[in-house]
Formats: structure tokens, sequence, C-alpha cells
């Protein structure tokens, strides 16, 4: 009987360290695509405040894909701030989720304590 406990708490001990695992890669995910995030923005603000600086009848030209269009400053302009703004919800979506997972590994420590203390 004593084996069979001890094999279901090696188990769940098992399961509850993978789970711990598998969570802290999550939030280092999260923690570089964040960082990615950050300066995707920083960039876009700096080409923005350059082209910003530039007079109204300067020709620019926006990447698509692997070529460059003609296209109006303030076109630009408008598409650098929707990028900043895409990239802030999403760094707002990344950091809910990031609190989210480290609640999960807390409770997952918590639970690991738990198992150790009954063990003894």
């Amino acid at each position: 009987m004593a084996k069979t406990v001890d094999l279901e708490l090696k188990k769940a001990f098992a399961e509850l360290q993978l789970k711990m695992l598998e969570t802290s890669q999550k939030l280092k995910l999260a923690d570089v695509q964040i960082d990615n995030l950050k300066k995707s923005i920083h960039h876009a603000e700096l080409t923005d405040k350059e082209i910003s600086a530039l007079p109204s009848d300067t020709k620019t030209y926006e990447s698509v894909g692997r070529m460059f269009l003609l296209t109006d400053k303030d076109d630009v302009g408008k598409h650098l701030h929707t990028k900043i703004e895409n990239c802030t919800e999403k760094i707002k979506s990344l950091e809910n989720n990031k609190s989210y997972l480290e609640r999960s590994l807390k409770d997952s420590e918590n639970n690991l304590r738990e198992m150790v203390q009954q063990r003894k």
C-alpha cells in the first residue's frame, strides 16, 4: 500500500515539475516577444520622427515585401502610428498572459511544496 502511494506521489511530482518547466518556458517566450515589440515600437517612433521633420514635398517610399512603393508622407506616418498601436495592444495582451502564467507557476510551486511536506 505504501509503495502505491509513493508511486502516485512520484507521478504527481513529475507532472507538477513538467508543468512548472513549461510555464517558465512560456514566461521566457513572452518576455522575448515583449522585448521585440518594444524594439519595433521604438523603431517606428524614430522613423516617424525623422519623416515628420522632412518637407511635405519629399518623396517617401514604403516597403511592401521586396519592393518599395511611392507613398505620401502622411500615409507613411499613419501606417507607423497604426503599427505602434498594434504593437502596444499585443504587449498588453502578452503582459496579461504573463501575469496569468506567473500565478500558475506560483500555484504549481505551492502544490509541489505541499507534496514534499506530505511525503515527509
